[in-house]
């Protein structure tokens, strides 16, 4: 139940919670709320806000689901190439829909698309070659790809240069990855923004990489260590998630020292940093909601969690800020500023009735 209910705490975000605290700052002006507002901005350029971890953490998730699904199919003597036929499939259905949410595909304009520029993309990249590497190789190969993956992105990065300028520039302006982009995409890039998605496929491979790790630890039958003597498994799992997520973010941060985290480009050190955040967050839904069996308060988020897809493909379709005015207009005249805040509490209402009416009749939109 922790997995589904971090993929609804993730989503919460992206649904309309962000906008629930950036209302809340606008109207109260309180310095606390407006320290969440600024959480809830992406950084444009080097550096981290929360709201740079809502992706890697869908991808850290996505991983997660890996071993749990391929075990299974793989234990019932399904071929693997049945498996990765399957694979594919549902990687081309999520890059066509991110094509269809935020690289235009549906203005039937080739002037106006872009190949990629949306997170499920993304999602489906990393997941594809991910399930090759989990079906393919055991646990040592499949950190030492992950680990190559991630210097390979260094080194490039760091070694080979934008033509009329030195190497190891990383500027919004001009850097290796985003002259790489262009270069393969053309028109069809989604400058002027930042993010790259070419060479970026490296990081996103490697982050979800990451989170067939933590369900690699979640599943083990044994697990010991030295300095670890707690006898429970359970305890003992979320230890070792909370302690590598731990080691990551210290590494991350070391490093970003020399290479600055920047997510635009998705470079080793924002996915070693996000990588670690995500393992503790993990850490602690797991420990609280199945080694605590503190269930109940989850439930609305595993609500969320478990109709992601329909909710992402949703909030880009229908305007549910729209209909919570249309609902809750004729109390602005009382609430003042607080309105728009309370109007953004209200979208997230609307939404959850309709995830909470699809969850009690057992319908979930999948891949």
């Amino acid at each position: 139940m922790s997995l589904d209910a971090l993929r609804g705490f993730d989503m919460l975000w992206i649904i309309g919670g962000s906008h629930v605290i950036e209302d809340l700052a606008k109207a109260s002006n309180l310095p606390f709320f407006n320290t969440l507002a600024i959480q809830m901005e992406h950084q444009q350029w080097e550096g981290f806000h929360f709201y740079d971890l809502i992706m890697p953490l869908f991808l850290f998730m996505v991983g997660m689901s890996i071993p749990f699904s391929l075990s299974k199919r793989l234990a019932s003597g399904e071929s693997t190439k049945n498996i990765y036929l399957h694979s594919a499939k549902r990687a081309g259905i999520l890059f066509i829909l991110g094509m269809i949410s935020q690289c235009n595909l549906l203005t039937f304009d080739l002037s106006k698309m872009f190949i990629i520029h949306d997170t499920l993309q993304s999602i489906a990249i990393g997941y594809l070659f991910s399930v090759i590497i989990y079906s393919r190789l055991n646990l040592k190969y499949q950190l030492g790809i992950t680990a190559a993956l991630l210097i390979t992105y260094w080194a490039i990065l760091q070694f080979i240069a934008v033509p009329g300028h030195e190497a190891g520039i990383l500027t919004r302006e001009s850097n290796i990855a985003k002259y790489v982009e262009q270069l393969v995409f053309g028109r069809f890039d989604d400058a002027p923004a930042p993010y790259t998605w070419f060479l970026g496929s490296l990081g996103f491979v490697a982050t979800v990489m990451s989170g067939v790790f933590a369900s690699t630890i979640l599943r083990a039958q044994t697990l010991k260590f030295r300095w670890l003597t707690c006898e429970n498994p359970m305890i003992r799992k979320t230890v070792t998630l909370f302690v590598t997520g731990l080691a990551l973010i210290i590494t991350g941060q070391v490093l970003s020292i020399w290479f600055p985290i920047i997510k635009p480009i998705w470079n080793p050190t924002f996915v070693l940093f996000s990588s670690g955040l995500s393992f503790m967050l993990m850490a602690a839904f797991y420990f609280i909601i199945d080694v605590k069996g503190y269930q109940r308060w989850a439930f609305w988020l595993k609500v969320i969690g478990m109709n992601s897809i329909a909710i992402y493909m949703g909030v880009h379709f229908i305007d549910f800020a729209a209909i919570s005015h249309k609902i809750f207009f004729g109390l602005e005249q009382f609430m003042g500023n607080y309105y728009l805040s309370f109007k953004s509490v209200g979208r997230l209402g609307i939404e959850y009735v309709i995830l909470y009416y699809m969850y009690k009749k057992g319908t979930f939109l999948k891949v």
